[in-house]
């Protein structure tokens, strides 16, 4: 049985664009979800039938797979409470204590 969620990036090459993609998605992790999410970045130079499976169109791209529903966000991922939406996850909802 999976525990951790997958967040696949998608990025073109090595460059200023992918590496604040990378850093954004690593920074989201680490504040929301520490240790929740396995990240896997996949250049698309490097691997371009793993991108046609998926259908990018266009890079960087994230992609949760895990948990269901897929979920993708094109971007470099700067907005952090836009990136918590296209996950399918409310803003700050990880942040607030709940009562018993």
């Amino acid at each position: 049985m999976q525990d951790k969620g997958i967040l696949k990036l998608y990025v073109t090459g090595k460059s200023p664009r992918t590496d604040q993609a990378i850093q954004n998605l690593k920074s989201i992790c680490d504040d929301k979800f520490p240790g929740q999410f396995q990240i896997v970045i996949i250049d698309v130079l490097e691997h371009p039938k793993l991108a046609e499976d998926e259908k990018i169109m266009a890079t960087p791209t994230l992609v949760r797979d895990f948990p269901p529903p897929i979920r993708r966000i094109i971007g470099d991922l700067s907005d952090k409470d836009q990136v918590l939406l296209g996950l399918d996850f409310v803003p700050d909802m990880y942040s607030v204590e709940q009562a018993h």
